[in-house]
């Protein structure tokens, strides 16, 4: 097929450009409301509950993933799509007219349960539209939103805090969710097989309430209320109860939420914990390099996000190449090459942390993104590619569920390990050896995270060099030799 065939201009141009859209939405919206917190807290009030703005979007985010992600194989991936981008819409609109902080925190959990339908319903959707081959190359376009969102968000942020009103940090979102919504709408067209299916109701509010107590209690824990205290223990019990009853309804539905046996397809398994690794190690550099460098050098706010910029601009352009390497080399090779190559870079801002350095700091996180991009992609398509069109929902899904449970367990266990040793180190958050010995701890575990992946790499099934089908891109998996 013609490289024309693929791109903007292409028959498949405008469902392209829908889905570069609706990633769109959910990349700037990662990045854009941090640089205004001060603005909207000064109009709003509520500084102890700001942090509950990113709290709620994350847990909302992820919860219904696995929900949304069989609803997909059931019933198509265009309604799901559709409403996540009117619930992102609605949500938007209603965060720009928020009156108080509780009200802002409530409206942001509808943009988090729009922004869990539109990741993984736009990776999926290349999947299907796109064989193997195509995908090598029209992952770069997808990821280039995110490297574009890490400059764009935090600058739109920042000046609309200052010209103009936090608020338009939310009717931004406006026209590109009509874009979005349009381009899906009328170009986007599916066949689904119609048929009566028995929704897995128990399963999904068991898997809801269980991943959202666990993920809750992760990002609170320490925070919110201390590890052992009523709502800290609490919220652990409500998720290992409703966990366990969520695997006994599995094994007897008929069409279960998410499939248990899922797991034991290795290509499946390793991708998911690959994406949690992910999910945990970027948490950790997104949340800890920009104070990092403010507390130990000075560096203005700007500054320190164009650092953590780069991780985001090294991963597009990664991911882009990212296929001509797996079309020759097989994907278990291609991710154990850019998972490497991230620990080198993870390792190397380790080695450097106590000697604080803004151009070390971008040099690093460049590596990192650079690997990561040369890994995430040919993973996700590792995945999708090993199952059949009706379940290919469900493990995007997993895939997606996977790293945002990690950015939820990585959150928790490097705030714990930078509480601890600012607690051990005279309890200021604003010394400079205090942050520099804290932020260089995190980072070290930030490194071990992704050797870690290193290690999921390797139990990857082998497979040979993906070769295109014009129909479905499935491949054929191989055991590893003993």
């Amino acid at each position: 097929m013609p490289r024309s065939e693929v791109g903007l201009r292409s028959e498949r141009g405008p469902i392209l450009l829908g889905a570069m859209a609706s990633m769109a939405l959910v990349a700037i919206d990662s990045t854009i409301l941090a640089t205004a917190v001060p603005s909207v807290v000064h109009d709003l009030g509520g500084f102890a509950q700001f942090p509950w703005l990113f709290s709620i979007y994350l847990l909302a985010q992820a919860v219904l993933v696995p929900v949304y992600s069989k609803l997909a194989d059931m019933i198509g991936r265009k309604p799901i799509m559709l409403l996540g981008i009117g619930l992102f819409l609605v949500g938007s609109v209603l965060c720009g007219a928020a009156w108080s902080m509780p009200a802002l925190i409530a409206f942001r959990a509808v943009q988090g349960l729009g922004a869990g339908a539109v990741q993984p319903m736009v990776m999926t959707i290349v999947g299907d539209i796109y064989t193997v081959e195509e995908r090598a190359r029209v992952q770069g376009y997808i990821a280039s939103m995110w490297g574009m969102a890490s400059v764009v968000g935090p600058l739109l942020g920042g000046l609309f805090s200052q010209f103009t009103s936090w608020r338009w940090i939310f009717f931004v979102n406006v026209p590109i969710c009509i874009l979005a919504f349009v381009l899906i709408a009328r170009g986007y067209r599916e066949k689904v097989e119609r048929r009566r299916h028995r929704i897995d109701v128990p399963g999904a509010v068991l898997l809801t309430v269980g991943s959202s107590a666990f993920i809750l209690g992760l990002l609170e824990g320490g925070e919110g209320w201390p590890w052992l205290s009523v709502p800290g223990v609490g919220v652990f019990a409500i998720a290992l109860v409703a966990i366990i009853g969520f695997v006994l309804v599995e094994r007897r539905a008929a069409e279960p939420v998410l499939p248990l046996d899922m797991f034991r397809r290795r290509v499946v398994l390793t991708a998911a914990l690959i994406a949690c690794a992910i999910g945990a190690a970027t948490i950790g550099l997104s949340s800890y390099v920009p104070t990092y460098l403010e507390r130990t050098l000075g560096a203005p706010p700007l500054v320190g996000g164009l650092a953590v910029a780069a991780l985001t601009l090294g991963w597009p352009i990664a991911a882009a190449l990212s296929g001509r390497l797996y079309l020759r080399l097989g994907f278990r090779s291609t991710v154990l090459i850019g998972i490497s190559v991230a620990s080198v870079g993870g390792i190397a801002l380790a080695a450097f942390g106590m000697t604080p350095s803004i151009t070390a700091v971008a040099i690093t996180c460049f590596v990192v993104g650079w690997g990561f991009g040369w890994c995430v992609s040919p993973s996700l398509v590792a995945a999708q590619s090993s199952v059949a069109w009706n379940e290919r929902g469900v493990v995007t899904g997993v895939q997606a569920f996977g790293r945002s449970l990690g950015s939820a367990v990585g959150a928790a266990i490097l705030g714990a390990i930078a509480n601890g040793v600012i607690a051990a180190n005279g309890g200021s958050d604003k010394d400079p050896h205090t942050v520099t010995l804290a932020s260089t701890w995190v980072f070290v575990v930030v490194a071990v995270f992704i050797v870690v992946a290193i290690g999921i790499a390797l139990a990857m099934p082998r497979t040979a060099p993906p070769r295109r089908d014009a129909v479905t891109g499935d491949i054929q998996t191989v055991e590893p030799a003993a």
